[in-house]
């Protein structure tokens, strides 16, 4: 009997045991006994124990529905087109490819202040005249919900708004109400019944996450996530979650700032990188039908260091000013500061000015920012900032009818860039009249009205700045 009962001791306590895991903060990844580095990420001191709830091993979410279909070769299936709900913002639509996605998870992210709630609040409430709409908040009460839409004068009487933070919850009013459209604002704060982590966890936030996104592939329901980010700009919580929804989307922009971008991470139904324009007013987001104007508000008079570039977002073009500053520097080390730009780019395309267009700048502080604050990423921006430079390195301003676009190599080569002729259409209709391209982006078909100056090698491109100059 002594033996029978230590055994079942044993037992138990292997069982206690099991229930323990350690998983990693940055993917989620899941391990038995703590450890000091991640083995998925390469994360140091990221493991965190959590407590596992006995119902989780008795679950089992299958297929891509929940449910498992049968084998069936690629021609077979069914090559129906998705339905897109457009909603009453053409910038939303342009980002989400088109509309919204029946049966899609949509995550949204941005900093505090950005207007997440706001732009969806705006979204729903025009949505909910013909759909069906539910917006659960587990952070706002129902009557702040209620003082923002006022404030923002929209239609009130249609929306379906209620406060929970369970999912068990959520999921039964979900069967009763059958939204069309269901907001979840936001996921960190939303917790299971099986999970006895705290809400936020890595655990709760992916477990949420996963019932939501299978109830939503279940019903049709279009799924809107809002999700946190941290002190780095990086989404809060696994980065499991972004592999699990279909749409990713950042909301980007200072609190006190006029404009917000809506940038698309990831989109499993459009483009991805798509970028769309808001405008903040008392009224809330409003579109920007016309970007380039915002980002083209220069000074009256001409300033050196300032060149406007023509750079591709998702499907459309942008014209964007340039700024350079170049000046002496006070220290030994002299400083390198990008706004907008990649800084570590900008640190290689003035080694390659000082060594193929014998321009020394070793000396020198350089600063570049991107007007209106939009982030560039593309390369096609290498070209305008060089000629931004020098223009501020000589002090002299380049005329203000100059498009300037291209890669940058480092032997020095101009290489050319996708859409070129688009951009130079774009450039066409605010009315520039010049343009140092590329070789390959030069038209076939001459634009009128635009005298252009095909470059292949830095040198030629400085050789022709200092005709402007």
């Amino acid at each position: 009997m002594t033996k029978l009962k230590s055994t079942k001791c044993d037992k138990t306590q292997i069982v206690k045991k099991s229930k323990i895991a350690f998983v990693c903060q940055d993917c989620g990844s899941e391990y038995t006994k703590w450890q000091g580095q991640c083995h998925d990420c390469n994360a140091w001191n990221t493991l965190k124990q959590i407590q596992l709830g006995n119902a989780r091993s008795e679950r089992r979410r299958e297929g891509y529905a929940g449910t498992l279909e049968a084998v069936q070769t690629l021609g077979e299936v069914a090559l129906a087109e998705q339905p897109r709900l457009a909603s009453s913002s053409d910038e939303f639509n342009r980002v989400l490819g088109g509309g919204l996605v029946a049966g899609s998870a949509v995550l949204i992210s941005g900093s505090p202040g950005a207007g997440k709630s706001t732009l969806l609040i705006q979204i729903l409430c025009e949505l909910a005249k013909t759909q069906s709409c539910l917006y659960v908040t587990g952070e706002e009460s129902l009557a702040q919900i209620a003082m923002r839409a006022n404030r923002l004068r929209l239609q009130t009487d249609r929306l379906k708004v209620m406060s929970q933070t369970s999912v068990e919850a959520i999921a039964a009013v979900w069967d009763q109400e059958r939204p069309n459209v269901l907001v979840i604002d936001s996921i960190q704060v939303m917790q299971s019944d099986l999970i006895e982590s705290a809400p936020g966890s890595v655990t709760q936030v992916r477990e949420t996450a996963a019932q939501l996104i299978q109830k939503a592939k279940q019903t049709g329901t279009i799924l809107i996530l809002v999700g946190h980010v941290t002190k780095d700009g990086n989404l809060a919580g696994p980065r499991v979650l972004e592999h699990m929804i279909d749409s990713f989307l950042m909301l980007e922009g200072d609190a006190d700032g006029r404009y917000r971008t809506l940038r698309s991470i990831k989109n499993r139904f459009g483009a991805v990188n798509e970028l769309g324009i808001f405008a903040m007013t008392d009224q809330g987001l409003k579109d920007v039908a016309n970007p380039s104007a915002i980002f083209l508000n220069r000074a009256e008079i001409d300033t050196p260091g300032s060149i406007v570039m023509a750079i591709w977002e998702g499907t459309r073009p942008l014209l964007v000013e340039a700024q350079a500053l170049v000046d002496q520097s006070a220290f030994s080390n002299p400083r390198r500061i990008a706004v907008g730009f990649e800084q570590n780019r900008l640190t290689m395309l003035l080694a390659v000015l000082s060594r193929h267009g014998g321009l020394q700048v070793a000396d020198q502080d350089v600063y570049i920012n991107a007007v209106g604050g939009i982030r560039v990423d593309e390369t096609s921006s290498d070209l305008a900032v060089l000629m931004a430079v020098v223009s501020s390195f000589r002090n002299r301003a380049l005329p203000r009818d100059l498009i300037c676009f291209g890669e940058v190599g480092l032997s020095g080569e101009i290489r050319p860039v996708p859409n070129g002729q688009e951009r130079l259409r774009e450039a066409a209709k605010h009315g520039f009249t010049r343009g140092l391209v590329p070789k390959g982006n030069y038209p076939k078909q001459p634009i009128k009205g635009m005298e252009l100056k095909a470059v292949s090698q830095l040198s030629e491109a400085l050789s022709a700045a200092e005709d402007w100059l």
